[in-house]
């Protein structure tokens, strides 16, 4: 593998699940994707995960799922870039000299038709702006840290940005 400072996150996303991996450092964090929000003069963010759930017996506490529409992945996009930021901070590089990752976006079902166009950029523009240099979208089977990293790894499905 070349040495980059760049590392590669891999993000798969469903209304139930959202898992991070740093296919560079093996690194992986994986929650439900709640937030839980309380209205302190602004809507602040106070848990998320499994977190915003018992957060969500404080009084004022509200939890959301970003993700979590009967016809579309992304619900919110506001909540659902916070919910990306954290997942790059959970497993992003750390230190100093970090640099923004190549973030792999992978929306995990099967909608009638694959997603829409308008999807696609949506989960573009949410990994840039949860904090990736780079972002790409993967519409197929799940994808080893091998198949990413390589360079034959396969198209299907694949956006560039």
């Amino acid at each position: 593998m070349p040495f980059s400072l760049q590392h590669t996150i891999y993000i798969q996303l469903s209304p139930e699940r959202i898992t991070a991996r740093n296919i560079h450092t093996g690194e992986h964090w994986s929650d439900t994707p709640h937030i839980a929000l309380a209205e302190r003069g602004r809507k602040v963010i106070l848990a998320v995960g499994s977190n915003a759930l018992l957060a969500a017996q404080e009084p004022g506490v509200t939890v959301h799922n970003p993700l979590g529409h009967p016809r579309t992945l992304v619900s919110d996009f506001t909540l659902t870039e916070q919910l990306m930021k954290y997942a790059l901070a959970r497993v992003g590089s750390r230190g100093l000299c970090r640099a923004s990752p190549k973030v792999l976006v992978h929306p995990l079902g099967d909608p009638e038709g694959g997603l829409a166009q308008v999807e696609i950029r949506a989960l573009r523009e949410l990994a840039l702006g949860g904090g990736a240099a780079r972002s790409l979208v993967w519409q197929g089977p799940p994808l080893s840290d091998q198949e990413i990293a390589s360079r034959n790894r396969p198209r299907e499905g694949e956006l560039l940005n």
